[in-house]
């Protein structure tokens, strides 16, 4: 009852019009940044910053929080419709919202991302009102073990449920594994893949692979391709959802909350892994599973309503422990500290009304989101009725844009060349790109953890099972592994007693 009457008086300070003013300005500068691809969330929060000097703080971080969502959504915009993720969260996106825009669709696949963005924002952030104490103890008590269970987790389930084969799906996770070695070793300092470049020191930015191995890749494919067919634009179809689609994605929306807010809440990859997460989730108890691959709805409402779930998630642990487990959370967290607030258990106590306000204003954000983007979605899709070169052309132009704003170092635009060709190999040798990505992602944190797990047991290989959760999630890894061998075998026994 103390938190909803705290939750009260925080909507009585992100109501007032000048802060509701500044949700809607966050909201908007958050979708449009998001829609460049490379200029994520935490980009676009840092650039922000040293114009927020002159703002009242509660005004500043409802701004910042209209950011974060709306580039988290701008991101999955570009990634559905144009194959180019605008940051790392909206990568599953494209795995079925692509191919959904490519038969026409588009409009329907924005919708279902926008909802979700709505469902899981509301329900995450209802989460972070009632259970941010209990999260953040049990944040805590994970451990080095528990962080590299739920990455070889996350590993094993993309592999096993994308692509043509496991073979081809592991032979991605390993592209991916492997472009995540460049740089230096955290622990040691020893360059490693470097061949001797103090650019590569600092090793492959994950927008950059993201957006080498979707954007330019697929856009090589299709230059490829394109005297062998073709170059209509492609039809934006009817631009609402139907009931049958409803009736596809409404579990999807409720069902992505429950993985994204706990992951968000960890330091355990951010949004990345409770995407990846719920993209499997979603394949696995879809009754259309013919669809998957070729553009099923369900694989881009429950990724997103996970994805910004995650975000809510992602302010527990900031507000309650001072702990960032985002890049948008770091950001945040200085920006905290430049106003002179440090965020932990006694920042309920010391800010409430800053705390409230904030929580308070990611209601009002996601509201303010869904009405912005469900209207637009015809008009964001109708992007898709350009002529095809003018479309790819644009987007190689976008790409090399966002690359270079990573790091403004040309070397970056010919590392995003080469991955953009290690993606075109890939799509001509039938390789899904979704294991390479998440490679990349959680490679180098998934090496730290395994690391430090071994130091605290003194090298022993007991010491990655030594707790309960982890025992537990490698129980399920091997259900997982062990689950197609077991239906084929109850599959040939139904044979045998049939003949």
């Amino acid at each position: 009852m103390n938190a909803l009457n705290s939750l009260m008086d925080g909507f009585g300070t992100a109501l007032t019009p000048v802060n509701l003013l500044w949700a809607a300005l966050g909201v908007l500068l958050g979708t449009a940044i998001g829609v460049l691809p490379g200029i994520g969330p935490a980009m676009a929060v840092a650039l922000l910053l040293p114009v927020t000097y002159g703002l009242d703080p509660v005004a500043a971080f409802i701004m910042f929080a209209g950011i974060y969502y709306g580039a988290m959504f701008g991101g999955s915009t570009t990634s559905i419709l144009l194959n180019t993720p605008g940051e790392s969260a909206a990568v599953v996106a494209a795995m079925e919202g692509n191919p959904m825009a490519k038969a026409g669709r588009g409009a329907q696949a924005l919708a279902a991302a926008a909802i979700g963005h709505f469902a899981g924002g509301m329900i995450g952030t209802i989460l972070l009102v009632a259970l941010a104490p209990t999260v953040a103890d049990l944040a805590v008590d994970i451990g080095a073990p528990d962080y590299f269970a739920i990455m070889v987790l996350a590993f094993i389930a993309v592999t096993s449920v994308l692509g043509s084969s496991r073979i081809r799906g592991l032979a991605s996770l390993l592209i991916g594994l492997t472009i995540g070695l460049v740089g230096l070793d955290q622990m040691t300092g020893q360059q490693r893949l470097t061949f001797g470049s103090l650019q590569l020191a600092d090793g492959v930015d994950v927008v950059i692979v993201a957006v080498g191995l979707f954007a330019i890749g697929e856009a090589l494919w299709v230059a490829a391709h394109l005297r062998r067919g073709s170059a209509e634009p492609i039809p934006v179809g009817r631009p609402w959802l139907g009931r049958g689609d409803v009736k596809r994605t409404w579990k999807s929306w409720l069902r992505g909350p429950l993985i994204g807010f706990p992951f968000g809440a960890i330091p355990a990859g951010g949004a990345e892994i409770p995407t990846f997460l719920s993209y499997v989730t979603e394949k696995r108890l879809s009754k259309h599973k013919d669809e998957w691959g070729k553009g099923a709805i369900e694989g881009v409402a429950g990724p997103e309503s996970a994805a910004s779930a995650s975000a809510a998630g992602t302010l527990v642990s900031m507000l309650t422990l001072g702990l960032p487990t985002t890049a948008v959370a770091a950001v945040m967290l200085a920006a905290f500290q430049q106003y002179g607030i440090q965020p932990g258990p006694l920042l309920f106590e010391r800010e409430p009304e800053l705390v409230w306000g904030l929580i308070a204003s990611l209601f009002v954000g996601m509201v303010l989101l869904l009405a912005l983007n469900l209207p637009l979605a015809p008009v964001w899709a109708k992007l898709l009725r350009i002529p095809r070169p003018y479309l790819y052309a644009g987007i190689m132009f976008f790409a090399a844009v966002g690359a270079y704003a990573v790091g403004g170092e040309v070397i970056d635009l010919v590392i995003l060349l080469v991955i953009g060709l290690i993606g075109f190999g890939m799509r001509r040798y039938g390789l899904p790109v979704l294991p390479a990505v998440i490679g990349v992602i959680l490679g180098p944190n998934a090496e730290q953890q395994l690391r430090r797990a071994l130091q605290i047991s003194d090298g022993s290989v007991s010491g990655l099972v030594n707790t309960p959760f982890s025992v537990t999630v490698y129980a399920v890894i091997v259900l997982l592994l062990a689950w197609p061998l077991v239906k084929r075998l109850v599959g040939r026994g139904r044979a045998r007693a049939n003949a």
